[in-house]
């Protein structure tokens, strides 16, 4: 009954990194949207005037700054997934090493503490990657492109 379970979880593991190494594709379309959603959020920066700062700023600095804070929120939300997909490893193989040792009690102790770590992680970091974009007064939801 175990075999299952742990099968089930290596193969999760193994979708989430086909998932992540083929998720380069398409990065042209996703450029131009990003381009796009820049544009318009700086027309909309210019009309609000609500952020001094960024209304002082001219619209090359401030479409550098919105597409370079865009591009390093797509590479944190990278690396927060590669983070998580590494910790999941990690789960696997502590409850594995727990269920030989403990059976299905251990198994699910570890991954439940597994989980909650992992949640924990991905909420740290997710914060974390807004924080010098919300610290200027940018809107991120404006700049993320899915």
């Amino acid at each position: 009954m175990i075999w299952l379970i742990e099968l089930a979880l290596v193969l999760l593991l193994i979708g989430g990194g086909y998932k992540l190494l083929t998720g380069g594709k398409g990065t042209d379309r996703r450029e131009a949207l990003t381009l796009r959603r820049v544009d318009a959020y700086i027309e909309t920066i210019r009309r609000e005037r609500r952020n001094t700062e960024l209304v002082a700023m001219s619209d090359t600095e401030l479409r550098d700054l919105l597409h370079s804070g865009a591009r390093n929120l797509r590479l944190a939300k990278q690396r927060r997934l590669w983070t998580l997909l590494g910790t999941g490893a990690v789960t696997l193989v502590a409850s594995i090493v727990a269920a030989e040792q403990d059976g299905i009690r251990g198994f699910a102790i570890a991954i439940v503490v597994g989980a909650i770590v992992a949640y924990g992680l991905y909420e740290f970091l997710g914060r974390r990657m807004r924080e010098p974009l919300e610290r200027r007064g940018i809107d991120v939801e404006r700049i993320l492109v899915e």
